[in-house]
């Protein structure tokens, strides 16, 4: 059966549910947004008709919106943080950075970003707080595809503390801007700092996405990581995840945001001049992570 003009009268008819409803975007003037929502409407309808949908779960569908909505304000993205544990977020960064193996592969953003991390210089230390935690040194060289160094990209990093706090979820309690810092690679595209080792931590479980992951019996926990976003003139900007490996939940984080090629060893060295050098206590732990990032215009 052909798919209805927007000149034919839109009578709802069950079977057809789709096509007329697609049909009524006719008029739209932006044609991606045309696409998107005759996309939707689609699979929205084909969703409700496989499973059956009644009345009664279709109520507790819109209640659980509509309390996701009033759990959102202005530091909290109560439907990101819903598109993270469906997967979504993961899958919209994979298709829209889509990895062949030769580049080091992204990953969400996560809502504990700050666009105003504090400049440091290469090797300075990012734990003001000095609460505790085994002392780290991070070091790693920004190139391209073509092994050339990307001389001076800024190097975003940040992370949580030893418990599994972001500096934001304790204020008063640690410096702000702590366990933070903007580094500008040398010449080499070579970067390197201090920190302490990251602990795995749970997601923001006290609202209705939390509920949820309860009621389906999962757990709200992510698997210890350090952010970094690298960027520079001429250079796609790259948001990425640095995992340490024999993390809990490396297996099963709470956003799907772990990738294979992202984990790495926290080696411990045991050598007093190297610590020394490095301006850390004896014995620390040193992860090496090369980052590969492609040329190019954002997309």
């Amino acid at each position: 059966m052909s798919e209805p003009t927007h000149h034919d009268p839109l009578h709802f008819d069950a079977e057809r549910s789709a096509e007329i409803v697609t049909a009524s975007f006719a008029g739209a003037t932006d044609e991606r947004l045309q696409e998107i929502l005759a996309s939707l409407v689609r699979h929205a309808h084909a969703f409700v008709k496989d499973v059956g949908l009644t009345v009664e779960e279709w109520a507790a569908g819109i209640r659980f919106l509509t309390e996701t909505g009033h759990a959102c304000d202005d530091t909290r993205q109560e439907f990101i943080l819903l598109s993270d544990v469906l997967g979504v977020s993961m899958l919209v960064d994979s298709v829209n950075r889509p990895s062949d193996g030769r580049f080091t592969e992204s990953t969400v953003e996560g809502p504990f970003h700050l666009v105003d991390s504090p400049a440091r210089a290469l090797g300075d230390s990012i734990d003001e707080a000095g609460r505790g935690g085994e002392p780290c040194l991070v070091t790693g060289r920004v190139t391209d595809g073509d092994g050339r160094p990307v001389a001076g990209a800024s190097v975003d990093v940040w992370q949580a503390d030893a418990e599994g706090f972001y500096d934001v979820q304790r204020p008063g309690e640690v410096p702000e801007r702590n366990l933070r810092g903007l580094f500008t690679a040398d010449e080499d595209g070579r970067f390197r700092f201090r920190t302490i080792v990251p602990r795995y931590y749970p997601i923001p479980s006290d609202g209705p996405v939390g509920a949820l992951l309860k009621t389906t019996g999962r757990h709200a926990n992510r698997a210890a990581h350090i952010h970094l976003e690298v960027s520079a003139p001429g250079i796609r900007t790259l948001t990425t995840h640095l995992f340490v490996e024999g993390s809990p939940f490396l297996d099963s984080d709470a956003v799907f945001g772990v990738k294979e090629s992202l984990i790495r060893s926290f080696a411990e060295v045991d050598d007093p001049a190297r610590a020394t050098e490095h301006g850390l206590p004896n014995p620390f732990r040193h992860v090496d992570f090369p980052i590969t990032v492609r040329r190019g215009a954002q997309p």
